[in-house]
């Protein structure tokens, strides 16, 4: 199991705060693959409010008593003093991302960005934007540079504002058919994406025509498959070098590239900087 999360001046103790519009607490990430169990049980649940993101894999809630099965591509949110129950399990292999937040505002940021007021799944469908935006805030959580706390309301905003803009903007998909076979793609390719991924041969093994496959699943996910790949390797580059001492040759085998030079211009057009530079930043 991989987990990475931090916490406002290092405290697990969850609070409401008032004297802020928006306030983040906490955020981490879990990727469950060889932990067969990990539970959450909060009867009473929490003073702030928690948004999960199930990015793939599955993960078990139980609303009311009722158990509902959550695959990826979607968010749970939960509000102040409801009760919480879930389960990750090894065997679904469940990436999840998660941020606690509170502040006096955030009702009418929810309902200004068309959050469901009442419902707890909301269908967002799979993007890397969401991954990234969770990442970051578990970055400045850690780092508490200047104004960090201003940086993390904006984050947390920025994440009310995509998910209202994708749900708007992306063609709604209503066959379960397509949705099942996207987020059985999207899981894959999360498992898979530090292999050589042949995306023709994929389409054609799971009997779809490859213009069709990028079409749809640039639909459903924002991004073309190649691109999804490119993404989640850089992503999980990012990862591995904020919280491993690996070299930039190891780092690049890890995650799919054998040609450690290739890697790092591949790494320097997508975020801007050399992967050296990007472990430095993180230490200054």
């Amino acid at each position: 199991m991989y987990t990475d999360s931090a916490y406002w001046q290092n405290s697990r103790l969850d609070f409401k705060d008032k004297k802020h519009p928006l306030f983040v607490g906490s955020a981490g990430t879990y990727h469950l693959y060889s932990k067969q169990k990990l539970p959450t049980y909060r009867p009473r649940g929490r003073l702030d409010y928690q948004l999960l993101y199930i990015a793939s894999g599955k993960a078990h809630f139980y609303f009311h008593g009722k158990e509902e099965i959550v695959p990826g591509g979607n968010m749970v949110l939960y509000r102040p003093k409801e009760e919480q129950r879930y389960y990750y399990y090894g065997v679904d292999h469940t990436e999840v991302y998660w941020v606690h937040f509170t502040g006096n505002n955030v009702k009418n940021l929810l309902k200004k960005y068309g959050i469901p007021d009442h419902a707890h799944v909301i269908h967002t469908g799979t993007s890397l934007d969401y991954k990234k935006i969770y990442l970051r805030m578990i970055q400045e959580l850690k780092l508490c540079k200047p104004h960090y706390e201003e940086v993390l309301a904006h984050y947390m905003e920025a994440l009310f504002i995509m998910i209202s803009r994708l749900q708007g903007d992306r063609p709604r998909i209503k066959s379960s058919y397509l949705i099942d076979e996207m987020d059985h793609t999207v899981t894959y390719f999360h498992h898979n994406y530090h292999n050589s991924i042949d995306i023709e041969e994929y389409a054609h093994l799971h009997g779809m025509s490859v213009s069709w496959f990028i079409r749809n699943f640039k639909e459903y996910t924002g991004s073309t498959p190649a691109q999804y790949i490119l993404s989640l390797r850089i992503s999980n580059a990012q990862s591995l070098l904020e919280s491993t001492t690996y070299n930039i040759t190891e780092i690049a085998n890890i995650v799919g590239y054998d040609n450690p030079l290739y890697f790092s211009r591949l790494f320097k057009k997508q975020c801007g900087i050399s992967p050296s530079e990007f472990r430095r930043q993180l230490t200054e």
